[in-house]
């Protein structure tokens, strides 16, 4: 399996880093490659993994999109390629985790979107560069932010191309919690593992939940939860009976 994206397994944590520090982590089609393998793993794997937890190695999570590759035309597997990695990413059993430091540009905010949770570091920098290049989305910005944020909070990133720190993002609702650069990778490590001692059936559970109503009507939507919801995880006996012990 390719190293540009590299998978370290610690206490029912996924960790996948992208690997390719020399280059601000810009992503190419190797690494959306990379990606698509360790998906195709993980989406099978919800015995063992109880999370997974997409970041970026060296100095940031990731500058965006690789414009060298652009600019030389990509030749890429199917079309749309790179779109549907990230929606397949979106889309994993389990709850996934954006941890973004440094650089958070464009195809990079695209990507850190598919996560259910998006934690920062107050270094963190956040931009949609796409007008600036003379670009428009494909990768699913123009539906993630905006229900993210808010519409009128995505336009004014959208138009403007500006940057927004970890905090600001914090604030605007684009991360969930944003820690001090020193404390973020052991902040993120413990906000994983205080989520995994719920129930695993739960939490994937609940994503479906969130995922398969998203967009209906409130009718439509706590019929569904009602009735086609996925019930009672094989561990509730023991959580409530170890409870009634306490």
């Amino acid at each position: 399996m390719s190293d540009l994206v590299t998978r370290d397994d610690k206490n029912g944590v996924a960790i996948l880093t992208i690997n390719r520090p020399d280059k601000l982590n810009a992503l190419n089609v190797a690494v959306f490659q990379a990606l698509e393998a360790h998906i195709a793993a993980l989406e099978t794997q919800t015995d063992t993994v109880g999370c997974v937890v997409l970041r970026g190695g060296g100095k940031c999570f990731s500058a965006g999109h690789d414009l060298k590759d652009i600019e030389a035309g990509e030749k890429l597997p199917r079309p749309s390629f790179q779109a549907h990695i990230i929606e397949r990413l979106a889309n994993l059993p389990q709850p996934v985790i954006t941890a973004v430091h440094g650089h958070c540009y464009t195809g990079a905010l695209e990507l850190a979107l598919a996560g259910d949770i998006i934690l920062a570091a107050e270094n963190a920098k956040f931009a949609d560069t796409h007008a600036k290049w003379a670009l428009t989305p494909v990768w699913g910005m123009s539906q993630r932010l905006p229900r993210r944020v808010g519409k009128v909070k995505a336009a004014e990133m959208m138009f403007t191309a500006k940057t927004y720190t970890g905090r600001e993002a914090e604030e605007m609702g684009l991360c969930n919690i944003c820690f001090p650069d020193a404390e973020f990778e052991a902040s993120a490590d413990a906000f994983c593992a205080d989520m995994l001692t719920n129930s695993w059936f739960s939490l994937r559970a609940n994503k479906k939940l969130l995922r398969d109503t998203d967009g209906m009507s409130l009718e439509a939507g706590l019929a569904h939860e009602i009735y086609q919801s996925e019930g009672v995880g094989p561990d509730m006996a023991e959580r409530i009976g170890g409870f009634g012990k306490k």
